[in-house]
């Protein structure tokens, strides 16, 4: 979880693979009236991410097998959304700098989300603190840096 650009599909696909699990962006799950409204610059509300979250959650819930997605989750209300769906999720926070995911945005090509929408991001971002299950990792480092940290946090909190 985490804003745009902090690296949730890049990580979260790395992590899957390394894991076995199986993959799906949270993005693949936006219905077409989400996309359009990003594309077209327009900050999505909390109306336009319910069916989103149920998508996640229902997809993440379903099945025997290990599952990773990126889905930014930014409201604590979102993730109890989450937490409700799927219980027993764990959340991989990817904290990151307005400076970088802003810069990291204006370096993708291909992808709906503008980086005219990061500030919206950061001002809806409630961090998750002092909430079961989450485990905070500083994304502002390399790709290669802040899996290996998810790893390590991921393992420090599944031991006994």
């Amino acid at each position: 979880m985490g804003v745009a650009g902090s690296g949730k599909s890049t990580v979260a696909a790395a992590l899957a693979s390394r894991w076995e699990a199986e993959f799906q962006d949270g993005d693949a799950m936006h219905p077409a009236s989400n996309i359009d409204k990003m594309r077209r610059g327009v900050a999505l509300t909390d109306a336009d991410r319910v069916p989103w979250l149920d998508a996640v959650g229902a997809w993440l819930g379903e099945g025997e097998t290990r599952r990773v997605t990126a889905c930014s989750s930014l409201r604590k209300a979102y993730r109890e959304q989450l937490r409700s769906l799927c219980p027993g999720v764990v959340f991989l926070y990817l904290d990151v700098s307005q400076e970088t995911a802003r810069s990291r945005l204006l370096a993708r090509t291909g992808h709906f989300m503008p980086a005219s929408l990061v500030g919206t991001q950061f001002a809806t971002l409630e961090r998750p603190a002092a909430e079961p299950h989450v485990v905070w990792v500083d994304a502002n480092a390399d790709t290669p840096a802040v899996v290996a940290a998810a790893v390590e946090a991921v393992r420090t909190m599944s031991e006994p």
